[in-house]
């Protein structure tokens, strides 16, 4: 592991296998940003998005790329039961099936994207049974992946964030910011659609995002992307990524124009 914040790489944490989670720093000084992908383990094509924005940097203050927030998930979903060695247990949480491709939990079967404690619980397809997805765990941040990200959130106090999950090429930045807030990052999220040509759009009945504690807790602007056209089927592929990679190629850099420190 690479130590110290400075650093272009750190490792912020380990999953419930045991696997690394890393972050990648581009550029330096304020602002911060923070993105993060694959928290969905079949959502694992934007961890190779990342990569081509990481390499198109930032075009003012520094940038924390976090690739693969879900690598178990991401395992389950590309290669199967052949992933892990409690191949019992793993079965039972997909209801005894051997196909993982549309898996999004982690290896305990958390929803990650519903571990936040912003709202959590109030989901509309919110579940309390382990499972492929959208169970929120037994408390907010009861699984490491989402206490890594947590705390590295809180380490760097990051001055923005953005999430990339699919599909659907749409843009979510509400979550009940204040009259104070809200205009502000209406109009970022409106950087992100011109950049992407995504549409802004509301997830609503969703809580529990990480989108949604960056807001709540930090009252930062903080957004969701869904990248790929609905036309590709999960789990996106290779055949998905160029679309992906032409659209989003700039948004971070575009972003980060914007933001006032």
């Amino acid at each position: 592991m690479v130590q110290g914040i400075n650093a272009p790489k750190i490792e912020i944490g380990k999953s419930v296998l045991g696997r690394s989670i890393y972050a990648l720093k581009v550029g330096e000084g304020n602002p911060v940003g923070l993105v993060q992908y694959a928290m969905h383990g079949r959502e694992f094509i934007t961890a190779r998005l990342a990569i081509a924005q990481y390499h198109m940097g930032v075009a003012k203050g520094s940038c924390w790329f976090i690739p693969l927030v879900n690598p178990d998930g991401a395992l389950l979903s590309q290669i199967g039961i052949s992933s892990v060695q409690d191949k019992e247990k793993m079965l039972a949480l997909n209801g005894g099936s051997e196909d993982f491709r549309l898996w999004k939990a982690n290896a305990n079967g958390v929803d990650l994207n519903v571990n936040f404690p912003a709202r959590w619980g109030k989901g509309v397809r919110n579940t309390r049974n382990a499972g492929a997805e959208n169970y929120i765990g037994g408390k907010p941040f009861s699984e490491p992946e989402t206490l890594a990200l947590k705390r590295f959130t809180l380490r760097i106090r990051p001055d923005y964030t953005v999430s990339y999950h699919t599909k659907g090429e749409e843009i979510y930045w509400y979550f009940y910011q204040s009259s104070r807030t809200c205009p502000r990052d209406r109009r970022l999220a409106e950087v992100l659609s011109r950049s992407t040509g995504y549409p802004l759009a509301e997830a609503k009945g969703s809580a529990g995002g990480y989108k949604d504690w960056c807001i709540q807790r930090l009252k930062i602007p903080s957004f969701t992307i869904e990248a790929g056209a609905d036309c590709f089927a999960h789990p996106l592929s290779e055949s998905a990524l160029q679309d992906i990679i032409e659209k989003n190629r700039y948004a971070i850099y575009d972003l980060s124009k914007e933001i006032n420190e």
